[in-house]
């Protein structure tokens, strides 16, 4: 993938992200550092909750590996050589 595709592809990941930290009012960081604590262990008893909890995990996960892959490809090419710029004449 390239960087501008990987930065798209965020963009369209934290717009899911956004929904659920509206629903339950948590960055999704906090939330998948508390799921995989097991400090909410207690919501697996509601259906919707734990799909939901389960497809946010999902996202977040989606998400990081996506941001990793940014960085590397950033790391490895000058910032000057990846920018997408049109020349304003």
């Amino acid at each position: 993938m390239e960087i501008h595709e990987l930065v798209i592809e965020m963009k369209l990941l934290e717009r899911r992200l956004t929904l659920y930290e509206e629903k339950y009012g948590v960055l999704s960081e906090d939330f998948y550092t508390a799921l995989t604590s097991g400090a909410l262990a207690e919501y697996d008893a509601y259906d919707e909750t734990r799909a939901d909890f389960s497809r946010w995990k999902g996202i977040f996960e989606t998400w990081q590996r996506r941001k990793d892959a940014y960085r590397n490809l950033l790391q490895q090419r000058q910032i000057a050589n990846v920018i997408r710029a049109q020349p304003g004449y």
